[in-house]
Parts: structure tokens; C-alpha cells; sequence
């Protein structure tokens, strides 16, 4: 008996800790954490769609119970997983906001209120359906949105997103008419705008991922006192109710609807990639192209069932992305938890009647800044592209200038607003999308899809027709078979600075063409870096710059330190420091892979524990490092050299920012 407990004690400690189970409060309570941080984002798609489209009351209550029962069912689903369905991740799922301005069009378009919500939950389905059909290929999709075509359309989403925050911000909380010219409704836009900034400036770790919800609770609670809310809805809701499938009547089929949710799909699942490749450099676990099929699908059932249950697409919350490593909690089952406890709560009408109290110039402030954010991160993804390439800047420019144009010249349909303290009907305006015939509606249906398929088409355009073999360096301009046809002078000038510019690497893996594919190409580097003799590989180390080293305008002498450019002095100064002493004891600059390095105190300790090593072993570890920057000055350089890893480092660097 003795001999079997240790063997039982291992078994529980043994596996991947995404797959471990804790104890069932601590469960609970983290699970619970991960619900409240995905709350505020999780209904103010409901609350902001039906308000666009003039829902009732009891619709809104169902709208959000639905919702949050939909939601839970999601995450299920892709972090405990079902056959080939789910990446078993801790991913927490809930609406995407890319799919808000195409809801609202197509609700409006088709009678709005719930009868437009049958033509919506109709493409949802079909949307769905198609989603869950491409899993199994949308890796190869995948080098058809490098970052100017994905930065290009998160940034479109965000700022056409905004004019739906702008519009809650203004609109009287009892009449829901439109009042631009009320102070109280401005005073509470910007107050709660306010109140977001200060959390997130004065709180620390868990509150600061909650400022959002906790601005909408202060701007509600304050509302209240003023007499602009009332809870009396809550007393009258039951406290257990389920909204049944299909509850606004059987969907109706539009195919413009249809394939305009189709591209935003689209747009949604490099996202999701992009958060599976952020979690599972998170938690430590390798992402294959099993497990971004296995993601895919599950969006897709997912939205299947929220078009079946009256809820919207689903995607990945990058809120909760963010959370998994803020408290390095990576079991799945927290998430899984997560899921159980908002099934919970899509059964309690109560629930959804206070969130139906949130003052719309509230929620529009925080819709502001939420909406805002998604631009930003848009245009961050955009300062990895080459600009450079005329190809690019085309591309950008034309989609950007597309979607605001279709999305600006929308027609409006007849409304009442408030103005100088009287009801003023204003008539409907024809627009862009009125002007084109039949089949042509679908791509000026929104100012998204029409962003969307101009960047794809230009891409496409540009990048991938008329070339001969795949393009791969340059970023771009080269393609395959060019790189095997090159002289030994073409071959160093291209690709120099991906090995600083050391002859003798260049040479080995020239001689190693033709090369069959990108990966043959980045092998070819790998391996020639390993077959150089001692003198070489010292002569490598010796071409690096010193971490921390400037010119002498103050910049970073290499591209691969600009995440060390903004350090304080007193700190740059310790580096600098370091990096001297380092030289001076083995006789080769410390090379560390800059990318890798978060935290500044991070490549201290590590420099500094590195003296105490003998110089051969030094050596061993710099080849290590150099391996390393290779590989990112790769993917930087060669077009299509890791389509995913655009989408993955788009997306974890917002969570680590």
C-alpha cells in the first residue's frame, strides 16, 4: 500500500497545467473573477443593438439573458472541447463588437425591432455554418490577411464603431430620443469617460481589469441618485426564466445579409487565431494547425447556436486573454467554470433587467472608449507594416478611404430627435447603398464589409496575382523563384539583415538552393549558423551591437532593441553598464533576444547571471539568443514566412502593452 499512494500523488501533478483542475472554491472564485471582467463587454452588444434598432423592453430582457446563456455555452466549447471542436484553451467567448454595425444595418434594413432580428439571427446561422465548413483551411486562408490587411480592418471596425457609442452618449435615458444639446447627458458621458481613466491610472491588478464595469456602476449608481434611472424594472422580473430558441419567430434568409456576416466572420477568426497563439504562448503550450481548425470550429458552432438561441457571433474576449496572464491562472477549467456561471445567469430575468438600467449616455461612454481602444489596437498592428512599400500604403489607404466613405453615406431612416427642448422628425435620407442595384448591395451594405473586401482584394491584387512562385522576401517584392535565380552579391543584399550582415552565414545557406518552400529558406539559415567552425560563430556573436547601444542621435543601434528605447536614463544607464562589463570579461558583446525581453529588471538578472559562466559556455548561449533574433528578423522580413505569427503577435502584444 505504501508504494501505490506516491504513484496516485504524481498522477495528479502530472500533465499540462491548462488541464488541471483546482479545488472546487478556488474554482469557483476564479471563474467568478473571469465572469465579472467579461461582463460589461458581454451585454453592451445587446444594449447597444437594441437600442439601434428600436427594441422593446422584454426584448432587451431576452436579448441579454440569451445572451449570457449563449455565452456560457460557447466557452464551453472551446475550453473543454468536443470531438475536433475547441482548442481545450482557457479562451472565455463572447459577442464580437466586428459584428455590431452589420446587425444593426441589416436589422434596420429589414423592419428593425424583432422583426429585423429574424433576417439577422438568419445570416448568423448561415454565417455560422460556413465558419464551422472552412476550419479545416483556413491556415492556408491565413496568408491572405497579413497585418495590412488585419490592422487595416480593426482599425475600420473601431472608428465606425465609435458613431454608435457617439449616439448612446446623446440619447435621453426615458424618451430614447436622440438629445445632442442635454448637459446632464454629456456631464454623463464624459464623467463616466473620467471615472474609466482614474481607475485604470490609480487601481492596481484585478480592479484595473474591471474599470469598465465599475465605470458603468459609479455613472449608474450616480444616475440614480439624480433621478435619470430607475430599478423599479427589476422588482417586477422573475427571478428564473429561460428564453427559448427562436424566440422573435423562424429566421429569414438574406443572401446580402448573409455574406456580410461572412467576411466579418472572416475577420473574426484571424482574430481568434491571433488569441489562441497569445494564450498558448501564455500558457506554455504549442499551437499546431490542429488546434486553430479545432478554434475555428467551435466559433462556428457557437455562432450556430447563437443564431439559434437569440444571440450574435462569438469570438475570443481579449479582456480575458489579458486576465490569464495578469494572475497566471492556466487551467481551462477556470474558464469552463466561467462558462457554468453565465449559463446561470441567462436564466435570471432580474440580472438582465439591472443591466437594462445603465443610462444610455453611460453606456455610450464607455462604448466610446471601448470602441476607440479597438481603432487603436487596429493602428498598432499597422506600425509593423512597411509603409515603405508603396503596395501597402495603397492598400490602407484605399480600404480606410472605402469603408468611411460607404459607411458615412449610409442611408437613414426616419427618426425623432430632440431639439431646443421639442420633438423634431427628422425624414429619412437616401444613401451609397440605396444608389446600387441588387447583388451590388452586399459589399455597400456596411462600411466594415467594404473595408473588408477591399483590403483582401488589394492584397490579393497586389501580393498574389502575376507572380511567379509564392512571395517571400522583401516583404513581398521577391518571390521563390527569383530567390533562386540570385547571385551571391543579390542574395547577401537581401538578406543581410536578417543575420547582420556576417558573410559566412549568408554564403552557407546560398548554397544550399533551390529552395522548395519558406520553411526550406529559413532552414537554411539555421543550419548554416550551426555548421560554422568556432572562429566563425565568434565572428557572428561579434557583429551584434552591445544590448543598450545608441547612436548618436539616442536611437537603438539595432531594430531588435526599440522595446529597451524608452527606458529611464538611470535604468539605461545599468544596462549600458552591464553590457561594458560583459564585453570586458569575455571579449563579445551580450546578445539578448530583445523581443523576448518584457521587463527590463528581467534582462539585468539574466545578463548579470550570465558572468559567472565559462566563456565556451557563453558562447553556446549567445548562438542560443542570435538563433532567436533570426527567427523574429525572419518572420519580420519574409512575406508569408509565418502568416499565423502576424495575427499572434498582433494580438499578444496588446495583452502585454
Amino acid at each position: 500500500m505504501s508504494t501505490d499512494t506516491p504513484k496516485k500523488s504524481s498522477r495528479r501533478t502530472v500533465g499540462h497545467p491548462v488541464d488541471q483542475v483546482p479545488p472546487v472554491g478556488r474554482l469557483f472564485t476564479l471563474g467568478l473573477q473571469h465572469v465579472i471582467a467579461f461582463y460589461a463587454g458581454a451585454v453592451l452588444v445587446p444594449l447597444l443593438i437594441a437600442r439601434a434598432i428600436n427594441l422593446d423592453a422584454q426584448a432587451l430582457t431576452m436579448l441579454i439573458t440569451a445572451d449570457l446563456f449563449t455565452c456560457g455555452i460557447a466557452s464551453l466549447l472551446q475550453a473543454v472541447g468536443i470531438w475536433k471542436i475547441g482548442v481545450r484553451l482557457p479562451l472565455l467567448q463572447g459577442i464580437t463588437f466586428a459584428t455590431l454595425a452589420p446587425v444593426i444595418k441589416i436589422a434596420n434594413d429589414h423592419g428593425g425591432g424583432r422583426v429585423g432580428l429574424q433576417t439577422v439571427y438568419g445570416a448568423v446561422i448561415a454565417a455560422g455554418v460556413f465558419t464551422f465548413l472552412i476550419a479545416p483551411f483556413f491556415a492556408k486562408l491565413i496568408r491572405f490577411f497579413p497585418p495590412v490587411v488585419t490592422g487595416s480592418l480593426i482599425a475600420i471596425i473601431g472608428i465606425c464603431l465609435i458613431p454608435v457609442g457617439a449616439g448612446d452618449a446623446v440619447t435621453d435615458p426615458s424618451s430614447h430620443l436622440h438629445d445632442s444639446g442635454n448637459g446632464r447627458w454629456v456631464m454623463y458621458c464624459i464623467g463616466t469617460i473620467a471615472i474609466i481613466v482614474l481607475m485604470q491610472r490609480f487601481l492596481r491588478g484585478f480592479l484595473a481589469t474591471i474599470a469598465v464595469l465599475l465605470g458603468l456602476v459609479v455613472g449608474t449608481v450616480v444616475a440614480f441618485i439624480a433621478g435619470d434611472t430607475t430599478f423599479a424594472g427589476v422588482g417586477e422580473a422573475s427571478w428564473v426564466g429561460f428564453t427559448p430558441p427562436f424566440a422573435f419567430g423562424w429566421p429569414r434568409f438574406d443572401i446580402v445579409a448573409i455574406v456580410s456576416l461572412i467576411v466579418v466572420l472572416l475577420v473574426t477568426a484571424v482574430e481568434s487565431t491571433g488569441s489562441v497563439f497569445a494564450t498558448g504562448e501564455i500558457v506554455g503550450k504549442r499551437i499546431r494547425k490542429e488546434d486553430i481548425a479545432a478554434t475555428v470550429r467551435a466559433d462556428g458552432v457557437a455562432t450556430i447556436i447563437g443564431g439559434s438561441f437569440n444571440s450574435f457571433p462569438y469570438t475570443a474576449f481579449s479582456e480575458n486573454v489579458g486576465l490569464v496572464r495578469l494572475t497566471g491562472v492556466k487551467s481551462r477549467w477556470v474558464v469552463a467554470a466561467a462558462g457554468g456561471i453565465m449559463i446561470v445567469l441567462g436564466v435570471l430575468p432580474k440580472t438582465a433587467k439591472v443591466v437594462e438600467s445603465i443610462p444610455a449616455p453611460v453606456l455610450g461612454g464607455a462604448a466610446l472608449i471601448m470602441f476607440a481602444t479597438v481603432a487603436i489596437v487596429g493602428i498598432q498592428t499597422l506600425t509593423t507594416v512597411d509603409f515603405t512599400d508603396h503596395r501597402n500604403l495603397i492598400i490602407a489607404s484605399t480600404s480606410f478611404a472605402v469603408a468611411l466613405y460607404v459607411q458615412f453615406s449610409q442611408s437613414a431612416t426616419p427618426t425623432t430627435v430632440i431639439s431646443g427642448g421639442a420633438k423634431v422628425d427628422v425624414p429619412a435620407i437616401p444613401g451609397v447603398d440605396e444608389a446600387v442595384p441588387g447583388v451590388l448591395q452586399i459589399p455597400f451594405s456596411t462600411g466594415i464589409t467594404m473595408g473588408a473586401i477591399t483590403a483582401i482584394l488589394l492584397n490579393i491584387l497586389f501580393f498574389h496575382v502575376g507572380s511567379h512562385g509564392p512571395a517571400v522576401a522583401g516583404r513581398g517584392s521577391i518571390h521563390l523563384d527569383e530567390v533562386n535565380s540570385m547571385t551571391r552579391d543579390e542574395f547577401r543584399s537581401t538578406f543581410g539583415e536578417v543575420v547582420q550582415g556576417v558573410d559566412w552565414v549568408l554564403d552557407s545557406a546560398f548554397e544550399q538552393r533551390p529552395f522548395a518552400d519558406v520553411h526550406d529558406l529559413r532552414s537554411a539559415f539555421q543550419e548554416a549558423m550551426l555548421t560554422g567552425d568556432d572562429a566563425e560563430q565568434l565572428a557572428l556573436i561579434r557583429a551584434f551591437p552591445d544590448l543598450g547601444a545608441e547612436n548618436e542621435s539616442g536611437l537603438p543601434t539595432a531594430v531588435d532593441h526599440k522595446a529597451l528605447a524608452h527606458l529611464e536614463e538611470e535604468d539605461h544607464t545599468d544596462l549600458v553598464t552591464l553590457a561594458t562589463e560583459y564585453r570586458q570579461h569575455f571579449g563579445f558583446p551580450l546578445v539578448i533576444c530583445a523581443w523576448e525581453a518584457e521587463r527590463f529588471e528581467r534582462v539585468v538578472r539574466n545578463g548579470a547571471a550570465r558572468m559567472d559562466n565559462s566563456e565556451r559556455s557563453e558562447r553556446a548561449f549567445a548562438l542560443i539568443e542570435i538563433a532567436k533574433i533570426v527567427n523574429y528578423r525572419f518572420d519580420e522580413l519574409v512575406a508569408d514566412a509565418n502568416p499565423i505569427a502576424a495575427a499572434r503577435f498582433g494580438r499578444y502584444h496588446e495583452f502585454t502593452s
